[in-house]
């Protein structure tokens, strides 16, 4: 099953953070790889997540940035290729992982994100996803998901901003935003 999480509104990792704990609570094995978050520590990293599903099945969770920070934003100076090189490796790590079979559930962090500010091919993306087998679940979240992964997934659900303290000059709240 193929998951797209996207749109301009607050939740897209949150709401794939709450896929890999439903799916931990059953035994699963997940795997969250971040394009685009570089160094900036979001609270996912922290989190030391065992959870049981019963007495004798426990699921894992692992987290892997494979990203180099906001591109062109928020003081970055390095050239748009090395980001570029970085989503390219990112996308490589998920096909050898999916090939790997060791995953039940795999997050493709920001990779809409990746794909909008064109450091990856839609189409590699594409080619990458077709080839999830039927009994394993992938989740892309990031804003600007293009229509032709809304179209190849399963279920692609678009939050929305209604309100947000970022437009009147709050910023972000540790815990919340990262």
């Amino acid at each position: 099953m193929i998951i797209v999480f996207t749109g301009n509104g607050k939740g897209k990792t949150t709401a794939a953070l709450g896929q890999a704990v439903r799916a931990l609570g059953r035994g699963k094995r997940v795997l969250m790889i971040q394009w685009i978050k570089g160094p900036w520590k979001s609270g996912e990293e922290f989190a030391d997540i065992t959870t049981k599903a019963g007495e004798t099945t426990r699921g894992e969770f692992r987290l892997i940035k494979k990203g180099l920070g906001f591109v062109g934003i928020l003081g970055d100076t390095l050239p748009r290729e090395k980001h570029a090189e970085a989503a390219r490796t990112a996308l490589k790590f998920f096909t050898d992982e999916l090939e790997s079979g060791k995953w039940d559930l795999i997050v493709l962090d920001e990779i809409n994100v990746a794909m909008s500010l064109r450091l990856l091919k839609v189409a590699d993306v594409l080619r990458a996803i077709k080839k999830v087998p039927l009994e394993k679940l992938v989740v892309l979240t990031g804003r600007g998901a293009p229509a032709s992964i809304i179209k190849a997934a399963d279920l692609a659900t678009e939050m929305r901003e209604l309100k947000h303290p970022f437009t009147k000059g709050k910023l972000a709240k540790m815990a919340i935003e990262f």
